[in-house]
């Protein structure tokens, strides 16, 4: 049985101490197995605090990071390289502290960032990425985190929209503390085959993030789930699916991931149909 988690995202944000215990509560109590603790800001979330809570509710936990406005790897200046490498590294801190396996998100430049770019152009930023990326793998494997690097949709980003993409781009430095987080909703957007792009990620698949095509609960929507749960199982991907929606109720989350509409009639409902959904699938290998 594979297991299923679901981020915090669903009901808030920012994810906080003071905020951390009442939703993990309502994770636990919801029946999933692991969590998705975002790290907007480096000191919401404080090791002693988040070990404590996972422990009690004995959720599995995973880190996944926020790239805000202001958050570069590439094309931009050196403090901001610096301040967002210091972020990362708070980010993966966090995650060794509290047992989280990986760390992902789409470590490159701000959620939002576009701008049309030349094949020269790519080629440059795609080098200025491995360099300044090079040192928190390094930072990661040291402390036995797993960095997953994500493809978004060409809204959110013009950088690395495809799993080819990022492959290109990330070249020699994947490897053990290095890998791929993929997430549904922007595969159903960029990948001609949702279950192919998981074959091409292969090995390299860190961490997988899942919802239904219109960014609600996964299930009765256009993914082909059998088939992209059968090509998880040819590479060989053994973690678990974390739902990631969003809550239409907070401003700032509601822009930066353009939910304008509920999703669902409550996001329990929500979270609940995604994880009755998808324990069908993985424990019966197909949805009824």
């Amino acid at each position: 049985m594979r297991a299923i988690g679901i981020n915090t995202w669903v009901w808030a944000s920012p994810l906080t101490d003071a905020t951390l215990g009442p939703l993990l509560d309502r994770v636990a109590d919801l029946g999933f197995d692991a969590v998705e603790l975002p790290l907007e800001t480096a000191g919401d979330l404080s090791v002693d605090v988040v070990a404590a809570a996972v422990e009690r509710t004995g959720l599995a936990p995973y880190v996944v990071g926020a790239m805000a406005p202001g958050r570069d790897l590439v094309r931009t200046d050196p403090a901001t390289v610096a301040a967002t490498q210091d972020y990362l590294r708070a980010c993966i801190d966090l995650a060794a502290g509290i047992g989280s396996p990986a760390v992902c998100g789409p470590f490159y430049s701000a959620t939002g960032r576009t701008g049309l770019l030349t094949s020269d152009e790519r080629t440059a930023a795609y080098a200025e990425w491995r360099e300044h990326l090079a040192p928190l793998v390094e930072h990661a494997g040291s402390r036995g985190v797993v960095l997953g690097i994500e493809p978004l949709n060409r809204y959110e980003t013009s950088l690395v929209n495809t799993v080819d993409q990022a492959l290109t781009g990330l070249a020699d430095l994947l490897g053990p503390a290095l890998g791929l987080a993929l997430d549904t909703y922007h595969l159903n957007i960029e990948e001609r085959s949702s279950a192919d792009a998981i074959r091409a990620a292969g090995e390299h698949l860190a961490h997988l993030q899942v919802c239904g095509s219109d960014r609600g609960a996964p299930g009765g929507d256009q993914t082909d789930w059998p088939a992209l749960v059968a090509a998880l199982d040819e590479v060989g991907y053994a973690g678990p699916l974390n739902i990631e929606s969003f809550t239409a109720e907070n401003a700032a989350i509601a822009t930066a991931a353009s939910i304008w509409r509920p999703l669902a009639p409550t996001q329990d409902d929500l979270a609940r149909d995604g994880l009755a959904f998808l324990r069908t699938l993985t424990d019966e290998g197909t949805p009824s």
